[in-house]
């Protein structure tokens, strides 16, 4: 058996430049990894996938799942049998902004990369990602990059290793979908040079706007968080989970009991960046 970690993805910043003719938005934007998210079980035997941890409720086994469908590319490409027996444990909130299915779907192409003795850099397995999402070869690197293009185009950075992180989220899902069609479609402007906190900084998250229109519950996450003096506060992806930087890991717990005693029923999470 194998198992693989599907780390929660961040977006420090993310620019969005343009719409394009395909459909896509251009983005620019700055990618960092938790060490800590949903699981991924894998070993051989009859085909079967299954969902566990305590987000699994919102998720079906049937149907158009990521998991699956990187198990359906990863069996064509590499031409292999489909017979693997396969859990998720998800711990991460749906629809949030973080990753979610298309790090399931990363971590899926990995195990099976292990499992079947594949490097972890053949192209062929980025190409099965980039097929499956725009966040999913990003997923499948997981570790600090610039992206462009959709994001898949990635550039790898170093720094902000073992930076203490707190998540928030509360309570909401809202569709990515919608939130890219809310954006006002001004160019405000590339991401900038340096180092990878001043770059973040100097950044935005221009999906923001239109995410905290469809859910005004953003913006008190993010005035909570402003409140407890963090290096960097944003919303991540497309919301509606924002994220906070700190300097050390004493001021992210007293951040994150704030958080707790504020509002219980928000979803937190303290880990640090990878």
């Amino acid at each position: 058996m194998i198992l693989e970690l599907a780390p929660a993805k961040i977006n420090l910043a993310l620019h969005v430049r343009a719409r394009r003719a395909d459909g896509y938005h251009e983005l620019e934007t700055l990618f960092a990894f938790l060490r800590d998210g949903d699981q991924i079980r894998i070993s051989p035997g009859p085909a079967s996938f299954t969902i566990d941890g305590p987000f699994g409720a919102g998720l079906a086994t049937e149907g158009d799942n990521l998991v699956t469908r990187a198990m359906k590319s990863f069996a064509q490409t590499f031409e292999i049998e489909p017979e693997y027996i396969i859990v998720l444990t998800k711990n991460l909130p749906i629809a949030s902004g973080i990753g979610g299915g298309s790090a399931d779907a990363a971590a899926t192409l990995r195990a099976l990369a292990r499992l079947n003795h594949i490097a972890l850099d053949d192209p062929r397995l980025f190409a099965c990602a980039d097929a499956l999402g725009s966040d999913v070869p990003a997923c499948l690197l997981g570790r600090s990059a610039i992206g462009t293009g959709r994001g898949e185009q990635l550039a790898p950075l170093d720094g902000l290793t073992d930076t203490p992180v707190l998540l928030v989220n509360p309570g909401v899902a809202v569709s990515t979908a919608a939130v890219f069609r809310g954006w006002g479609g001004k160019d405000l402007g590339p991401i900038g040079e340096g180092p990878l906190l001043d770059i973040a900084r100097a950044g935005r998250n221009d999906l923001e706007p239109p995410a905290r229109a469809l859910a005004p519950v953003i913006g008190d996450v993010l005035d909570r968080l402003a409140k407890t003096a963090p290096s960097l506060a944003r919303m991540s992806g497309s919301g509606a989970t924002c994220f906070a930087l700190y300097a050390d890991g004493s001021e992210r717990s007293r951040a994150a009991d704030a958080i707790r005693a504020h509002d219980p029923a928000w979803w937190c999470l303290e880990s640090t960046l990878a």
